[in-house]
């Protein structure tokens, strides 16, 4: 048996797979600030889930950047108290067994690629545009390597700082700047679902498809999917986002298939069941 985990900065996610296919409903509380609670909280859920089953590992995602060996927990902007932590050895340790983490897009990503939207396809670029601006390479049905991970939401794409009127003139912007949630509460004053004007939401597609742009043509995917909070009903339209792409990426025939994610708030734990048996294997 295996506990799958996806530790978000507002949530954190928490469940049991018994047969390494699937996992049982899993327990949602809110993530603890201090890193000491949050291993104790996971510790917690998983005697209360197993209920004295062996677990054999256990694997998933958390918001932020990790080391180069995965082991140390460097920064996540809602996770202060948990910067500069051994989260693997903690967990390790509270556990019991082999632990595997990586960056919560990736594992996301992975998700989507092995179970959701991407199934079948070799190369899956995953993109999330929620609260910041995230995303992975997926290939092979792996978690393309890298050496600090992958970062498309700080891709520049407004060197001069031109494209909207409150910008500072000379100051890069990335694409996390414009069409993050946080951004677009910091620059209007509204939370993005109080916003229901087309053409600001088509104005958020045509950034999204520059930093698309840039992407497809550094990783040359099979399919794009997008997810989060920023591409729901009211949010980011996808078929908008398909129509700018197309009049901006002309290098090559064809555009890869651009799709919304289909796994909802659960592709973190799909992500971390492929990842633990992928890890228990190599």
């Amino acid at each position: 048996m295996y506990i799958l985990f996806d530790i978000g900065g507002t949530n954190m996610r928490v469940a049991l797979s018994r047969d390494g296919e699937t996992f049982e409903e899993p327990k949602i509380i809110p993530t603890p600030k201090d890193f000491d609670q949050g291993v104790a909280a996971i510790k917690k859920i998983t005697e209360e889930v197993s209920q004295g089953a062996t677990i054999i590992a256990a694997g998933g995602g958390i918001a932020g950047t990790l080391s180069k060996d995965r082991s140390i927990f460097l920064n996540g902007p809602h996770l202060q108290g948990w910067n500069n932590k051994p989260i693997k050895s903690a967990l390790s340790e509270v556990l019991g067994v082999p632990v595997f983490v990586e960056n919560d897009t990736a594992i996301v990503g992975l998700g989507e690629a092995v179970t959701g939207a991407g199934k079948g396809h070799n190369i899956v670029v995953y993109m999330t545009v929620s609260t910041g601006v995230g995303g992975v390479r997926i290939v092979n049905e792996r978690i393309d390597v890298s050496a600090l991970g992958f970062e498309p939401g700080h891709q520049i794409i407004d060197a001069g700082g031109a494209l909207h009127d409150s910008s500072v003139a000379g100051r890069g912007i990335d694409l996390e700047g414009y069409i993050s949630g946080t951004a677009v509460t910091e620059r209007y004053g509204k939370k993005p679902y109080e916003i229901t004007d087309e053409k600001f939401w088509d104005e958020m597609a045509r950034l999204l498809a520059y930093g698309l742009n840039n992407t497809i043509v550094h990783w040359s995917p099979d399919i794009v999917v997008i997810g989060g909070s920023m591409m729901k009903k009211i949010g980011i339209p996808i078929d908008r986002v398909r129509a700018h792409l197309k009049g901006i990426l002309h290098i090559y025939p064809e555009l890869p298939l651009i799709e919304h994610s289909s796994l909802e708030d659960i592709g973190g734990l799909y992500g971390a069941l492929h990842f633990i048996k992928q890890n228990l294997k190599s």
